[in-house]
């Protein structure tokens, strides 16, 4: 009963950030469309944009509370767990930014990132788990939530920074920078392979799609003695790529493809593998696809079909936004992130630190937003330089959470994937 009711409101709650997200839009976009002056127009719908995200944000609140009385354990044990935590935070930290700094076009840019964290998070297994043994201490608590809690200060300077470059860049084709509007659009395009990712898997699932390839394992124990495992890989994105060494058990043509069109290469030897690679292609087939049929309708490049949105925006507003994001995540990133998760790593495996992939990535974000704020105070870089800083800083978040997470094996591997 408290589970079905946790995930409706969790329901609601996307559903309320979506409308959040397109009342944000209309404040921004229609100013120039209403009767009314500009200003009016989007404080109005400002107002109401700020209640829809708000009621949302309750929800999420209530989906988290109820999931953890259910579960009978803090709801951030496994991806969908912690994706879903991870947008609510984003939402906390946007709350706090809006408050201080009243900003409405920021809900055109912030919210989104939550929305698409909440749809990622979609994509694994939302069946609540026990915990394994290593998961069972308070550490848990502490650990994950303050990683989060800071890294969603790191998403709104992402979107503020951005914001900033949209805002600054010149994307006149004759006078502008080349590098600089190429960059821009790369970082747009980078979202939308995401966007696609996520199309793809919902689409192919509603739909019942499968395809399974099965692999024999042979390991020679002594002469003339040797064990045979066999495994079985289900693909639920069109397979493009089969599993290296492996023979089709069922498949199920789309579009005319009725069998991989090559193998994974020997390199690629694993059980998932081969399915991983698929779904980066599909991931990137998907984003070239929703890029292309924007650049349809816009006739232009994006970057400079989203440059006039931010028409009159102070730059120094977002500016300091993006700084005073990162300054607040930073603080609590390095106690959730590295100083309590090697608490807990002494208490769970014995050592500090063990050069697991998921530790690397997480100091190489530590160290990267040192070196942001350590450029912004002692060298001067602001501007332009800071909002790219905060832009790459953030892909490297996400590559620590996704790519590690789905790429990489370790410790942190309990995840689980769908």
């Amino acid at each position: 009963m408290m589970l079905t009711f946790s995930s409706n409101v969790f329901i609601a709650a996307f559903f309320l950030y979506s409308g959040s997200f397109m009342l944000y839009t209309i404040a921004i976009m229609g100013r120039k469309w209403s009767g009314r002056k500009p200003e009016e127009h989007s404080a109005r719908f400002g107002r109401i944009a700020f209640i829809a995200s708000s009621l949302g944000l309750l929800c999420h609140l209530a989906y988290f509370v109820t999931r953890w009385i259910g579960a009978g354990h803090i709801p951030v044990s496994n991806m969908y767990e912690f994706m879903t935590f991870l947008s609510m935070m984003v939402m906390v930290a946007f709350t706090v930014i809006f408050i201080l700094y009243r900003k409405i076009i920021l809900g055109m840019f912030a919210v989104p990132v939550s929305i698409i964290i909440m749809a990622y998070a979609a994509v694994f297994p939302q069946e609540v788990q026990p915990l394994i043994p290593s998961l069972q201490s308070i550490y848990l608590n502490i650990h994950v939530t303050l990683a989060a809690l800071g890294e969603s200060f790191f998403a709104i300077g992402f979107a503020a920074g951005l914001m900033y470059l949209l805002r600054t860049v010149d994307f006149n084709p004759k006078t502008g920078n080349r590098r600089q509007q190429r960059l821009v659009e790369f970082t747009l395009f980078t979202i939308l392979v995401i966007i696609g990712f996520l199309g793809s898997v919902f689409a192919f699932r509603a739909g019942g799609y499968e395809s399974v390839f099965v692999s024999s394992n042979v390991t020679i124990d002594s002469p003339g003695q040797d064990d045979s495992t066999i495994e079985r890989v289900s693909y639920k994105l069109p397979p493009i790529v089969a599993p290296y060494q492996s023979d089709i058990e069922r498949f199920q043509p789309f579009l005319g493809l009725d069998q991989p069109l090559f193998e994974a290469p020997s390199w690629m030897n694993g059980e998932s593998a081969g399915r991983k690679f698929n779904t980066v292609l599909w991931s990137l087939i998907s984003g070239l696809f929703l890029y292309g049929l924007l650049r349809l309708i816009t006739r232009k490049p994006l970057g400079r079909a989203l440059h006039p949105v931010l028409d009159g925006i102070d730059e120094q507003d977002l500016d300091e936004i993006t700084y005073r994001a990162i300054a607040i995540g930073f603080p609590i990133f390095t106690l959730g992130a590295l100083i309590f998760a090697m608490i807990w790593a002494q208490i769970a495996w014995g050592r500090f630190w063990g050069w697991d992939p998921k530790e690397v990535w997480a100091l190489v974000t530590w160290l990267f937003y040192s070196a942001y704020l350590h450029l912004r105070l002692a060298r001067g870089w602001q501007g332009r330089k800071s909002a790219w800083l905060a832009v790459l800083g953030f892909l490297v978040v996400m590559f620590t959470l996704v790519g590690v997470n789905l790429v990489i094996a370790g410790l942190h591997s309990y995840a689980g994937t769908d």
